[in-house]
């Protein structure tokens, strides 16, 4: 365990590392100020302490408000983290009671994964947490990262392949992709032969304007490659679209499942191989010890793994 320097640390007032967290949060003097409760002067006073104390000047004023220097960037996250530790550990916050409780979790995810997800989290709050409210938001893996620093996002759900040793991450479950089409419009069964395959047009969900996804990826080792006549950023009018018209595309095997059966789609499965991918959560270290957002994020993980999401 490291030992700690009482000498040198009890020269330091922990209310500058909270001005800090506010102002790098606020990117302003004045909104930091009004956050914690202080008047402009004395916030301005604090940062000019924060300046000499960390040998930077850690906010600078540009074309477009204050922007943090490359030091207070890398300071930001460990405050963070600090502050958080010390607010669960010293000030002991109240047990979560979700039964009472009153609040509001803000949550990114993919249009997909909101169909996975929230229909069971939804009903799950109705019973167990009715003063519990959810504010959902669209999101790509590197907007969530920024969005989890920042403090605009609780908690991400989706498929995560970047982040830092701050980012926190819990897997819920492993999917693999299906074939979503219309019988009636394609002529076709399944299981759908590759020649079939790249017979028919292609819908490609995307969040980019590249047109180009995992199929396009295993087709391209193959030398072979299918044509799209729509690509969407949303999963969401997908059904409608095969329903109308004779194209096929290609999504994750529960949201597939889903589709057919309420639409009155066939699924089949892939022709060529395609690799599978996990769904998890993904949150910032600061929550760790947050007893609503432990509770949150236990209620996720139980529904995934008790009803594997009725997908």
């Amino acid at each position: 365990m490291t030992s700690i320097d009482h000498a040198n640390l009890s020269r330091l007032d922990l209310n500058l590392l909270v001005a800090f967290d506010a102002l790098l949060t606020e990117r302003s003097v004045t909104r930091a100020a009004a956050r914690i409760g202080l008047g402009q002067s004395a916030m301005s006073h604090n940062l000019a302490r924060l300046r000499a104390l960390f040998g930077d000047e850690l906010l600078t004023r540009g074309a477009d408000g204050m922007r943090p220097t490359p030091r207070a960037l890398a300071l930001a996250d460990p405050v963070r983290v600090s502050l958080a530790q010390i607010q669960a550990t010293v000030l002991q916050r109240e047990a979560f009671d979700p039964s009472t409780a009153d609040r509001s979790f803000r949550i990114g995810l993919a249009d997909s994964i909101e169909v996975a997800v929230i229909p069971g989290l939804l009903a799950r709050l109705h019973t167990v947490a009715p003063g519990v409210s959810l504010r959902l938001r669209s999101i790509n893996r590197v907007s969530v990262l920024e969005d989890l620093d920042t403090g605009k996002l609780d908690l991400g759900i989706g498929v995560f392949d970047q982040g830092q040793i701050h980012h926190k991450r819990r897997p819920l479950y492993t999917d693999s992709f299906l074939c979503l089409f219309n019988p009636a419009r394609l002529n076709l069964g399944a299981p759908i032969s590759l020649e079939d395959y790249l017979s028919v047009p292609h819908v490609l969900t995307s969040l980019t304007d590249d047109a180009h996804g995992a199929v396009d990826e295993a087709l391209a080792k193959l030398k072979l490659k299918r044509t799209i006549v729509l690509t969407t950023p949303g999963f969401l009018a997908v059904p409608f679209v095969v329903r109308r018209a004779p194209v096929i595309t290609t999504m994750p095997s529960r949201l597939a499942r889903y589709f057919a059966e309420a639409f009155g789609l066939a699924t089949s499965p892939t022709p060529i191989e395609l690799p599978t991918f996990t769904i998890s959560l993904l949150w910032h270290a600061s929550f760790d010890h947050d007893p609503g957002h432990v509770w949150l994020r236990q209620t996720v993980s139980g529904l995934a793994s008790e009803v594997g999401l009725e997908l």
